[in-house]
């Protein structure tokens, strides 16, 4: 999928030093905080697996 957009002048301009000083294109940057973005599960989601995890606690502590 290509998606094209426009950035305020301020937030290009840093966009483009943040990937100047990390070493990668404008591009590449941009295109790797979108990835990660979407990666991250969403809030109900955490407090869903947090739910899980506090539940069976005990039975992980003894399984490890």
């Amino acid at each position: 999928m290509r998606v094209a957009f426009e950035l305020p002048a301020a937030q290009g301009e840093r966009l483009r030093a943040e990937a100047e000083r990390l070493g990668l294109s404008p591009d590449d940057l941009a295109r790797a905080a979108l990835v990660d973005l979407l990666a991250t599960p969403d809030a109900e989601l955490q407090a869903a697996i947090a739910r899980v995890i506090a539940k069976n606690r005990e039975l992980y502590r003894r399984l490890a």
